[in-house]
């Protein structure tokens, strides 16, 4: 186990995939991309202004047990992480770990972030840790279905009490370094579980819209995108909400009356989708372009709610005459491919299950099958449209997109439900098991409704919330910008201020021990 300098800066994804629509993963991957590359241009700005935090930065790999659980199983897989030491107060300066979820980590964790902020403030050793069987820390023996049973949060939350004694260890670190962890969205669970599970270990944690409640049939998503396309606040209204919801009527009703032919010239699609898995594969690459939008609002999505408002209610200055809702999201769709470098438009349900029963090592850093196969036997998540409430197809059920886990791992649909609410018994759902956990939402971010958004109480110790009305996913957890929204800034402020009073509370807690 061994630390080995990084001498260069090297762009690696970080995708958050919590979706099943490839579209939808396109575009967090564009989002991540961005992040980035602006995460690289602070780290340059700062070197050219005499600072070298990158100097200080580190990679390196730990070994651990595929199975935590079974003391005979002896195999391992090499575990990838980062440590940067640019702002640690030696010996005893607290540390501030983040937790990489289901794609790949970046140095860039431990270079760039509201998190290394607040580490340059407190004089914090920083750390990331990549999930196990995403990015570089892959099971050596391949993604087949049976190597998959060592996938599952309980085991990454074991891998992050190994690496808790590891870097303990390799840092001679004491009770006195205050350890504090930090999440975002799956891994932002994983930030609240790991604190709840573990508190002897973890001081605090900062849980960014995290989905600590497993859901099968996850309808209320596509609620809260209606409802954020109608939030005046961030550009939507309630005729933007209802166009929407024709043009999706009129496609699937032009799909249903036999015209596939011009639905797919119409919309660019790569083939005619003549079967219904097809149409429905369509119908999902559309609804997460309008998801996209909605859930990475102002952080870098191919448009914000507010463009593709003003699109599809006729206020965008490019079009001019006045069109049907079909014919404007023609247009939208066309902006998307145009900005997002996209030759055709996904509709290949026979694809997309080829791509998913791809094993090899190779295909592993797409995270598909891996990020699939946790919500068959954990969390569910699956975002539906039967609902009344969805402004979208009414194609995309829980049926369509369940039938993923017996075909891809022998997983039967009837198992989900009770799967689910094991993990739910096991956390807690969104009443977690927790204690001194900070809960960040954005209203606009339709996650919030699995995370915990209201203050179990008002005082004290006790887990809080913060709920930021006019924000979208995680956008919390990046470095401040001057164009950030006022209520983002206030967040971050009031962030600060628990991270503070924790470490505070800490070092009096430690300072009675020694007077004791």
């Amino acid at each position: 186990m061994h630390l080995s300098p990084t001498c260069c800066l090297i762009l690696l994804l970080l995708l958050n995939f919590v979706d099943a629509g490839r579209v939808l993963r396109k575009i967090k991957e564009r989002v991540r991309m961005l992040q980035l590359h602006k995460a690289k241009q602070h780290v340059l700005m700062r070197t050219f202004s005499g600072q070298q935090p990158a100097e200080h930065m580190s990679e390196g790999k730990i070994h651990q047990p595929l199975d935590h659980f079974d003391r005979q199983a002896i195999k391992t897989f090499p575990q990838r992480f980062f440590v940067n030491e640019a702002y640690w107060q030696r010996p005893h300066g607290p540390v501030f770990l983040f937790i990489g979820g289901e794609g790949p980590i970046s140095q860039f964790d431990v270079l760039a972030g509201h998190h290394v902020d607040m580490a340059e403030e407190h004089g914090a050793l920083l750390l990331a840790l990549e999930h196990r069987f995403y990015g570089d820390s892959i099971n050596p023996d391949g993604l087949e279905t049976k190597n998959l049973a060592d996938l599952s949060s309980q085991q990454a939350l074991a891998d992050l009490v190994t690496f808790h004694q590891y870097i303990s260890q390799h840092f001679s670190l004491t009770h006195r370094n205050t350890w504090i962890s930090f999440g975002g969205s799956y891994a932002g669970a994983l930030s609240a579980w790991f604190r709840g599970k573990f508190p002897h270990l973890l001081y605090g944690a900062v849980a960014s819209s995290a989905p600590v409640k497993a859901k099968l049939d996850f309808s209320t998503y596509n609620k809260i995108v209606g409802l954020s396309l109608m939030n005046e606040a961030v550009g939507g209204s309630d005729k933007c909400v209802a166009d929407v919801w024709e043009a999706f009527a009129a496609v699937e009703a032009a799909l249903m009356g036999g015209n596939a032919s011009k639905v797919a010239e119409d919309f660019g699609c790569c083939q005619i989708p003549k079967i219904l898995e097809d149409q429905t594969e369509l119908m999902q690459s559309l609804a997460d372009i309008v998801m996209g939008a909605v859930q990475y609002n102002e952080e870098g999505a191919v448009m914000s709610i507010n463009e593709l408002c003003d699109i599809m209610t006729n206020k965008s200055e490019a079009y001019e005459e006045e069109m049907e809702a079909y014919d404007r999201f023609i247009k939208l769709v066309q902006i998307y491919r145009s900005t997002g470098e996209e030759p055709c438009l996904d509709a290949s349900h026979e694809q997309t299950v080829k791509d998913l029963m791809d094993t090899s090592l190779q295909s592993a850093r797409t995270a598909g099958r891996q990020w699939i196969y946790q919500t068959c036997t954990e969390f569910g998540f699956y975002q539906t449209c039967e609902d009344a409430s969805c402004p979208f197809s009414r194609m995309l059920t829980l049926q369509a997109q369940t039938w993923l886990c017996p075909m891809l791992f022998g997983i039967s649909q009837h198992s989900l439900p009770g799967r689910i609410a094991s993990t739910n018994k096991f956390y807690g759902a969104d009443h977690p098991h927790t204690h001194r956990v900070l809960y960040v939402n954005g209203g606009v971010d339709p996650w919030q409704e699995l995370s915990v958004i209201n203050n179990k109480t008002g005082e004290g110790d006790e887990d809080q919330a913060i709920f930021i009305q006019d924000t979208a996913h995680c956008a919390d957890m990046m470095t401040r910008g001057v164009a950030d929204r006022c209520s983002l800034k206030k967040a971050r402020r009031e962030i600060e201020k628990h991270v503070t009073k924790w470490l505070k509370s800490a070092a009096w807690e430690n300072m009675k021990k020694l007077m004791v």
